[in-house]
């Protein structure tokens, strides 16, 4: 997964208006305090946004507020797991897939996951 940050002034264009949304496979994970900017993360490659290397300071976590408001790359790799365990489902639903489709489905299932969040 990719780490990108989006200023406020972006938004707009990147995600589009509520009569118009632009529908994007992106996950907000921090933002400034004065919410002037955003991070998400992305499997994808976002050219309109600014790839980061590592967490700037300055964001409060908001992706899990259980978690704390602190961010930093540790807590980005945990977001990424926590959304494959997510995708994957519990493992009753993993066995009832096998069960009902056979493994072969259950493969493919899991394949799109990884493809989905890779680590």
């Amino acid at each position: 997964m990719k780490l990108y940050k989006i200023e406020a002034s972006g938004y707009k264009a990147f995600f589009g208006t509520p009569e118009n949304p632009i529908a994007r496979d992106v996950t907000i994970i921090a933002q400034a305090p004065d919410c002037s900017a955003f991070l998400l993360l992305s499997k994808d490659t976002q050219d309109s946004l600014e790839l980061l290397s590592t967490v700037p300071a300055g964001f409060d976590f908001t992706y899990c507020q259980e978690w704390g408001l602190t961010i930093n790359d540790a807590v980005v790799a945990r977001v990424v797991l926590d959304l494959r365990r997510i995708a994957y489902g519990t493992w009753e639903s993993q066995l009832e897939k096998i069960n009902d489709d056979g493994i072969d489905s259950w493969k493919t299932a899991q394949a799109a996951v990884k493809t989905k969040f890779p680590k």
